[in-house]
């Protein structure tokens, strides 16, 4: 129970300083910013940025000890301007700690539950083996988040390719499993569950994108094979049941019980559930019921998991901690970002194209938050329609297709699609583009695992193989 603690205890102690920093009123359900930031207070967060990329490679020893006050240093220098600068701050303190709130909790909680399932594949990793278990975890983020699925899978993944793990095996993990899998439903990112909560059908994304989505998928799996059977030798990548082993075997199977619980507590939200009770609007806290939920959860899991599974998966909270720590900064850090990114996506909206959408929206995804970078440009989009996008029945309109008010332009649901694809799928282009692309990062280099730096990450794998991808999805769907 002490390391349940020490987690709950450091995640709201560091949450609680850089969210003193923003400020925002709420008025008819609309976010009404006060004053906009300059265009220097967006510095920190660059700043940030490029220590996340050059500490592990430039400076390790003095990032390992001091990450966690660099993050927080730089998020309360944020958090004091928007302190002494702007009238509402207490409105933007609670809004950002439920944001932060809903975020931690949910992936610490996924985080835990899984790391007591103990998966064992009885096949030696060979490039068919890691085609189809990719595969199958693309799927499988659709049901459990791509959160859920990379905490289940990444462990097996990294055990049957022990003695022949390359960095691109990591790297296209993430780009499979922790990214674009997700992609179908409203549970596999985010963005989408928060566009369900908005207005968009639950099954939007699967009606309008499952054949591209299997395009991206399969032309990931069939370059990681060719990969992996070019590098790795044959005597090396030969498919062997190991003697006496099940193809599968689990420990700590009374854990599904637990993640299906998680997932469906996803859903209890008054946007969803209507009448649904909500304590932040009872008491005026920063969380709510869902979160109370989640938490209860991980320490029931944690407390109750089965201990060979927790030892067989090296389980600890090394990897949650630093998502903790580094994203409580990203958090405070970005908000000038945002404000002035949602300023521009309201201010030029009218004149932005289909393929300015998909392209703003995913270059900003790689690097922000791809939730509020969504929820900006989504605002913006149905503001070119004449809508709201605080409106449930505007943004189903929305999500049906409407016709534009420029002549020769797209409906509104290929924009709905623009922004919804971008947001996911670039998500996989830097290590900070989604949560789970840290953890996995995080587990890996704990094995021993040869990890690719934050700026091998870019120019080695997702520039050269996501770019030319994204492309063809644009050219396709969106350059019309």
């Amino acid at each position: 129970m002490k390391p349940a603690f020490s987690v709950a205890a450091a995640i709201f102690s560091i949450v609680i300083l850089p969210a003193v920093a923003f400020t925002e009123t709420t008025v008819a359900g609309t976010v009404v910013h006060d004053l906009l930031p300059p265009v220097w207070l967006v510095l920190p967060f660059v700043v940030l940025l490029l220590m996340i990329a050059s500490g592990p490679l430039f400076y390790p020893r003095f990032w390992e000890h001091h990450f966690q006050k660099v993050s927080l240093s730089l998020g309360t220098a944020v958090s004091l301007w928007y302190a002494l600068r702007v009238e509402h701050g207490v409105h933007l303190l609670l809004h950002t700690l439920e944001e932060y709130l809903s975020f931690i909790v949910l992936i610490s909680a996924l985080f835990v539950v899984a790391g007591g399932i103990l998966v064992r594949i009885g096949r030696k990793g060979s490039p068919l083996v890691n085609g189809v278990l990719l595969f199958f975890g693309a799927v499988l983020a659709n049901v459990v988040g791509t959160t859920g699925a990379s905490m289940l899978l990444i462990r097996p993944y990294l055990r049957i390719n022990k003695d022949r793990l390359k960095p691109f095996h990591i790297i296209f993990f993430i780009f499979i499993v922790s990214n674009i899998g997700g992609a179908l439903t409203p549970i596999g990112d985010p963005p989408l569950f928060l566009g369900f909560l908005r207005g968009v059908p639950f099954f939007w994304m699967i009606n309008h994108f499952w054949l591209p989505w299997l395009f991206s998928v399969l032309s990931l799996c069939v370059l990681l094979m060719a990969l992996d059977a070019i590098t790795c030798k044959a005597s090396q990548v030969r498919v062997a049941v190991e003697p006496g082993a099940r193809m599968i075997e689990l420990r700590g199977a009374k854990n599904f019980f637990y993640l299906a619980v998680l997932i469906l507590s996803v859903f209890l939200d008054p946007a969803v559930i209507p009448g649904f009770p909500s304590l932040q609007e009872l008491f005026r806290l920063p969380f709510g019921l869902r979160e109370l939920m989640m938490t209860g959860i991980a320490v029931l899991a944690y407390r109750t998991s089965d201990k060979e599974a927790l030892a067989g998966n090296e389980f600890n909270f090394e990897p949650i901690r630093e998502v903790a720590f580094l994203f409580a900064g990203i958090f405070a850090t970005m908000i000038p970002a945002l404000q002035l990114i949602g300023d521009y996506a309201r201010q030029h909206a009218a004149e932005l194209s289909v393929s300015r959408f998909y392209w703003l929206t995913g270059i900003l995804s790689g690097v922000l938050d791809n939730a509020p970078t969504y929820l900006n440009f989504l605002a913006g989009a149905l503001g070119k329609f004449g809508l709201d996008s605080g409106k449930v029945h505007d943004v189903a309109r929305f999500a049906q297709g409407i016709s534009s008010p420029v002549p020769g332009d797209v409906s509104s649901a290929v924009y709905l699609l623009a922004i919804s694809v971008a947001s996911v799928f670039f998500g996989a282009m830097t290590y900070i583009g989604n949560a789970p692309n840290f953890m996995v990062r995080n587990i890996a280099a704990q094995t021993g695992a040869e990890v690719p730096t934050f700026p091998q990450y870019l120019y080695r794998y997702s520039i050269p193989v996501l770019l030319p991808l994204f492309a063809v999805i644009w050219y396709c769907m969106f350059n019309r």
